[in-house]
């Protein structure tokens, strides 16, 4: 069974400068296990198998995941990885760590 993922990064969590581990986020485009909705977010568990070439990954609970279209890298620090989980993008997390949105009005 194979969940189908567009708008994706592969994400490496950093502990300092050590890595901890790289995850899929996503959108879900198509799910054949039925364990998420068309639309819904995905953070994945450790990636222990990345292809790019066939645009396949697999994690450490065995899960596959096609990456549909182009996708991105980003780096997050260990202490922002519940907020990936929640939902929140690598693109909203680094915005949320600028010093910009620290100001108070």
């Amino acid at each position: 069974m194979t969940t189908k993922v567009k708008n994706w990064y592969i994400v490496a969590v950093m502990d300092s400068e050590q890595l901890v581990g790289e995850v899929l986020y996503g959108i879900v485009q198509d799910d054949s296990s039925l364990r998420f909705y068309e639309g819904d977010y995905v953070t994945t568990s450790k990636i222990v198998s990345l292809d790019f070439k066939t645009q396949q990954v697999i994690t450490v609970s065995n899960s596959h995941y096609d990456l549909k279209g182009s996708g991105k890298r980003a780096i997050i620090d260990i202490n922002d990885f519940e907020l990936l989980r929640q939902g929140f993008s690598p693109l909203q997390i680094r915005a949320l760590n600028s010093p910009s949105s620290h100001i108070t009005h």
